[in-house]
């Protein structure tokens, strides 16, 4: 089952649909829930029934229904109650860290690192990104995440894969000029974590088809930048799956329905399937060549994220965003 969320000036959480498996045509299910939160947080009554919908339509009623503008899709969550991003992937970590002289957490493979990053102003997935300063070096960073239900304290990371709902992609856009100093007054991420933006669909584990295994997504995230290929990194790569995320974040408080629990940047060790994200091309370009070459994102720069199946399929949409002087 795939989910979006159609823009309303009237409503913040917008209107929520049901999207066709090719992304073509949506149908608006206002009798069975009026928007995503409402239908997670009421997700055993709610999901069946719009399951049923979708079972229910024909291939003709499909092709009657509207067609699907991108550009009128929200965030599937246009603001949640928690965003809460890991980081997963130790290759990027470590390139991350090795960027600015940092060194690496003793407890790097058995501990996950997260961040409660601000969700009430999630960008849509073709709105801009906007930047006031371009010394602040933004970045995108392309990731996988889930979306949960109501999730008890101190659950175990089997138990939690139990608890996801739904799966995302995400553009978490980050602030590279202010992480350094930020992080040196001990108190973490705010400037520099700006409002992150998701794929307009969000989906059940069966839209994947058959790619959630362990707890990851095995399939590549493609990433372009300025229209040109720039990574297709795998996600079955996470050190921590989504069940260790959940539970690391659910440790000492309940998780309430609608939180997201992110990745963190996609990243394999072979060089040959790129990057998500600036930091770790400039990095290896430090390594490699001796000197940073890719500059950050410029006004007019552009990124676009999506993910597709086995068959080709684009699963969520597309992510595609472009960077705009305030």
């Amino acid at each position: 089952m795939k989910l979006g969320t159609l823009k309303d000036s009237k409503k913040k959480d917008g209107i929520l649909v049901l999207v066709s498996k090719d992304n073509r045509n949506y149908m608006p299910v206002p009798d069975i829930a009026p928007n995503l939160q409402f239908a997670l947080e009421n997700w055993k009554e709610i999901q069946p029934k719009l399951q049923s919908r979708v079972q229910q339509l024909s291939e003709e009623q499909w092709k009657g229904a509207p067609v699907v503008d991108e550009e009128a899709f929200h965030s599937p969550l246009p603001r949640a109650y928690g965003w809460a991003d890991g980081s997963a992937f130790i290759h990027h970590i470590k390139l991350v860290r090795m960027a600015r002289n940092a060194p690496l957490p003793e407890t790097l493979t058995t501990v996950p690192l997260m961040y409660q990053g601000g969700s009430d102003t999630f960008l849509a997935p073709r709105e801009d990104i906007p930047q006031v300063d371009f010394s602040h070096g933004t970045d995108f960073e392309g990731e996988v995440g889930v979306i949960v239900g109501d999730v008890p304290m101190g659950v175990s990371a089997e138990e939690a894969l139990n608890y996801i709902y739904l799966y995302v992609i995400i553009n978490d856009v980050s602030l590279r000029g202010l992480i350094p100093e930020e992080l040196k007054q001990g108190f973490g991420f705010f400037q520099s974590k700006p409002s992150s933006a998701f794929a307009p669909f969000a989906v059940t584990e069966e839209e994947l088809g058959g790619a959630v295994k362990e707890g990851r997504v095995h399939l590549p995230l493609l990433v372009e930048y300025n229209g040109q290929f720039f990574g297709k990194a795998n996600a079955k790569e996470m050190h921590f799956h989504f069940g260790q995320l959940i539970a690391h974040a659910a440790k000492t408080r309940k998780l309430s329905a609608g939180t997201i629990i992110g990745s963190g940047t996609v990243s394999n060790e072979d060089p040959s399937v790129g990057s998500s994200c600036l930091v770790e091309k400039r990095m290896l370009e430090k390594i490699n060549e001796g000197d940073f070459k890719t500059p950050f994102m410029k006004d007019g720069d552009t990124i676009t994220i999506k993910m597709e199946d086995l068959q080709g399929q684009n699963i969520f949409g597309t992510i595609h965003q472009t960077v705009r002087k305030q």
